[in-house]
């Protein structure tokens, strides 16, 4: 139905009822699958990126704790009983499957639900009818603009799961807000109660962190009490990650010790900062990394953790039918921290990928990257990520970004499967056998 409307309807008119249609459809779900949130404690996450990474230390978290969570993530959904993958390319799903998982999830015994929101399903209305008990923004930066055409309205469609929060008056109508983000007053400024998180600022922040490429430990102020935390997964930006699963934590009474072991437990999150060992001599790191702001916080990361005389050799692409501005920006980022970058496909679609690698090496370039020296365009994913590969040596690390825990990639020809680590596996194999 929704693609016979736009096809008969003029595209400019179909973007202004979109929405309401989705709206229509959610009311329809809800009813279906009798309000399936309705009685649940659901802590929303949106941001640009970090959406997965800190849903799943808030789920594991309060896991750790003794509580019956589930929880829906771009990675997949599930309880404490079970965790189902999730083989579409959408992270808040369409109304109709994404009420009959909740409804799913309640049959499991749920008392709470931390759920991945993006812009899209918040604009669209299908998030509605859910009881947000407790707001949660990573950060605001350089994505979607394809859909929302321009950055406030990006940003404004952020707010709405503040706003929906807000609007839950048997609810805490708390907001986790990142205090070092700049678009952090417009989101404590939504609800009632917001809680500030952050390294340079925030109410809850991080002192004494000390950040390796396994790692980061902090130390966290409580009260008279001093929590000390311990992060399994690489990067820095983990460090705001899990401030902002801690603020959860504190939000619902938990002990300083469940926050302490339940930041320290959570070992690892598929397709993120994700490192490959097959006795190799050299680093692989997959990531789902893919927008300017992403970037720039792990090539950044990386480039600080590369130890002399180790290079930094980075493989990516940018997905067809999407944000065409931020190509050049990743190209540009990448092209300024790494030694060596490789551009490849991600999810053309019906798109030239030809023409996107281009947009993405003009602004490696521009940071002074030369072709066919430490710049390469290798269209076949499965042949860029073996030739990146191939050129690493002793002590180098390689970042294979994009697809991260992604089962499929979509070509012009419709929908492959795809397995980013098994394909990394295969090329270290093949250059260990060298």
């Amino acid at each position: 139905m929704r693609k016979l409307v736009k096809a008969l309807i003029p595209h400019k008119l179909f973007k202004q009822i979109e929405p309401y249609g989705h709206l229509v459809e959610t009311f329809l779900a809800q009813v279906r699958y009798g309000f399936p949130a309705r009685g649940l404690k659901v802590i929303g996450v949106t941001g640009t990126d970090g959406k997965t990474t800190t849903t799943t230390m808030i789920w594991n978290l309060l896991k750790d704790s003794g509580y019956n969570v589930g929880y829906m993530t771009t990675i997949g959904y599930g309880s404490p009983k079970r965790q189902i993958p999730n083989k579409v390319h959408m992270t808040t799903m369409q109304a109709f499957p994404m009420m009959r998982r909740i409804k799913e999830l309640r049959a499991d015994g749920i008392d709470h639900l931390v759920l991945e929101v993006t812009s899209h399903a918040l604009a669209q209305h299908r998030v509605w009818g859910i009881p947000f008990d407790i707001a949660v923004m990573t950060n605001i930066g350089h994505e979607h603009l394809d859909y929302h055409g321009t950055f406030d309205r990006y940003l404004e469609a952020k707010r709405k799961l503040f706003r929906l929060a807000a609007a839950n008056k048997s609810g805490r109508q708390i907001g986790v807000v990142n205090a070092d983000d700049p678009s952090a007053p417009q989101f404590s400024g939504e609800v009632p109660k917001p809680m500030r998180y952050g390294v340079e600022y925030g109410d809850i922040h991080a002192t004494k962190v000390k950040t390796s490429s396994h790692g980061s430990t902090y130390q966290v102020k409580r009260g008279d009490d001093t929590l000390k935390i311990k992060v399994n997964i690489p990067g820095g930006f983990n460090v705001y990650n899990s401030l902002a699963a801690i603020c959860v934590g504190f939000a619902l009474g938990l002990k300083n010790e469940q926050i302490e072991r339940g930041i320290a437990s959570l070992k690892e999150v598929e397709g993120r900062m994700t490192f490959i060992d097959e006795g190799q001599d050299f680093s692989v790191v997959v990531d789902f990394a893919h927008t300017p702001d992403s970037f720039e916080k792990l090539l950044g990361d990386m480039k600080k953790a590369t130890v002399a005389p180790g290079r930094l050799i980075v493989m990516f692409g940018s997905a067809g039918r999407r944000d065409e501005t931020k190509r050049a920006k990743q190209g540009a980022i990448a092209g300024k921290y790494a030694d060596l970058v490789v551009v490849t496909e991600e999810d053309d679609r019906d798109v030239d990928g030809l023409a996107i690698m281009q947009q993405i090496a003009e602004g490696a370039e521009s940071s002074g990257k030369v072709r066919d020296k430490d710049l390469f365009c290798i269209h076949d994913r499965v042949e860029a990520i073996n030739y990146a590969i191939s050129q690493a040596k002793k002590g180098d690390t390689v970042m294979l970004l994009g697809k991260g825990h992604e089962k499929t990639i979509e070509r012009a020809d419709g929908e492959h499967l795809w397995d980013e680590v098994g394909e990394a596996k295969t090329a270290i194999q093949a250059a260990l056998e060298a």
